[in-house]
């Protein structure tokens, strides 16, 4: 007998026992819905900390940390992030680009706001990764300095009068970035020796142009939000010329206390070619006495928790499926009941053993496909609604977004799985279809 046969005769058999048929497929469709519902939310969950840690900084970025200047001025043996040892890094294997980066504490003032920052000179290459909301980045081949601010560095302005801060006021400090002059006062030292003794001169108030703001709210955070930004070689000439012989406050000295010949960077943030070479590209800088961290150990220790959430999910669907598959069995358990006699003339006409037994797999699977697609069609609307509630995954990960996402391979998946158990609920239907005795079950009454 051909399959298609077999086929429009299952049909046939499934539309003669309509409300059977449609309450079984009904558990078919609650146990799909339930078992892709919760296998997105898995998915889900692991997407929102996979966005909330990208947007923190690249997966196949390592940051590189040096000795301190606190901790190491004047020793030998100390482990600096120079030129020199960022081309040695360079030649790594895996190792696609390197960005030194140098900070140095200043204050930044505007009327009667002022805050101390931390401002950090970066290559061009770098700063082209940044998003801005205002302003437009520095032109390439520009001497003077211009900063590029952090869009929550504002929220830690605070008014020099009344001495309150957005924190106690909640609202957003009156400095215009891009409106109004912003005074930067490098030697941060010098400054506050002439706040408690007016007999010291106090510091040169450098104005300096802003370039632009980075993109987000000033709630938003963020990889960028709370610092200022600059061009590195124009940085660098900048403390040149304000401090001239003297030491560059962050930058270590020599054991008589004296400025080395070149900068020396606060850290340095190490691209790799792909994520699955990180581990390795750290453990060699980790080796060679740096201090390193990437956010693929962050990643890790999430997705492992994240695929634990999803096997819990994904394990209570399944025992919806479960009841579901024993609602097929006993469906077809009562189908060969009461067609025992029509199995016993279709033997005694000739009927191949295999065809009667995949008669009835093709009537269990036939169950599990129109639940499976009934199923998959209310997982969608589902989870539409589910990610009407942004909040949800601002409230689980503390990152908006969808927190129920039903990819293509789950939605084939889940409608084949509906499919597989049919088929093997209704496997012992029909190897005892095909087993009854042919004059017992004409026989039958």
């Amino acid at each position: 007998m051909r399959f298609f046969d077999l086929l429009a005769m299952s049909i046939n058999n499934l539309r003669r026992r309509k409300l059977r048929t449609a309450l079984t497929v009904l558990g078919v469709i609650i146990g799909t819905a339930s078992i892709v519902v919760m296998m997105s939310l898995g998915i889900g969950l692991k997407e929102l900390n996979r966005e909330l840690i990208e947007s923190y900084g690249s997966l196949t970025a390592i940051e590189v940390r040096g000795d301190s200047y606190w901790s190491s001025s004047g020793e030998e043996n100390a482990h600096y992030l120079t030129d020199e040892v960022i081309r040695e890094m360079g030649r790594i294997k895996y190792v696609e680009e390197i960005y030194p980066l140098l900070e140095t504490d200043v204050i930044l003032q505007q009327g009667k706001y002022s805050t101390n920052a931390t401002l950090i000179g970066a290559p061009r290459e770098y700063l082209e990764q940044i998003n801005l909301g205002q302003g437009q980045m520095p032109k390439a081949g520009e001497k003077e300095l211009k900063l590029i601010y952090g869009n929550a560095l504002i929220t830690w302005f605070s008014d020099g009068r009344r001495g309150s801060n957005y924190w106690e006021t909640m609202k957003v400090p009156d400095v215009d970035y891009m409106g109004r002059p912003m005074f930067v006062i490098f030697d941060m030292d010098k400054y506050y020796q002439s706040q408690g003794d007016s007999t010291q001169k106090a510091p040169k108030k450098y104005l300096i142009e802003t370039a632009g703001v980075v993109e987000g709210d000033v709630n938003g955070g963020g990889n960028y939000a709370y610092n200022a930004y600059g061009e590195l070689e124009v940085l660098k000439a900048q403390l040149k010329r304000i401090f001239r012989k003297n030491p560059i406050p962050g930058q270590p000295t020599n054991k008589k206390g004296k400025a080395y010949p070149y900068f020396i960077y606060s850290t340095c943030q190490v691209n790799v070619d792909k994520m699955e070479h990180v581990r390795e590209v750290q453990e060699q800088l980790t080796d060679m006495g740096f201090q390193t961290y990437s956010s693929t150990e962050w990643m890790e220790q999430t997705q492992q928790q994240s695929m634990m959430i999803q096997a819990v999910l994904g394990g209570i669907g399944a025992i919806s499926l479960f009841v579901a598959a024993i609602g097929i069995a006993n469906t077809m358990m009562m189908s060969i009941y009461e067609r025992t006699k029509e199995i016993g003339v279709i033997k005694v006409l000739g009927c191949d053993m295999g065809a009667i037994r995949n008669m009835f797999l093709i009537e269990s699977g036939c169950i599990g496909f129109m639940g499976g697609i009934a199923g998959l069609v209310l997982s969608y609307a589902i989870s539409f609604g589910m990610n009407q509630f942004q909040a949800i995954g601002q409230m689980m990960v503390g990152q908006e977004g969808d927190i129920s996402r039903i990819p293509v391979w789950l939605s084939a998946a889940a409608v084949i799985f509906a499919v597989f158990v049919g088929m093997i609920a209704g496997f012992f239907p029909a190897m005892r279809a095909m087993r009854l005795s042919p004059l017992a079950a004409i026989r039958n009454e």
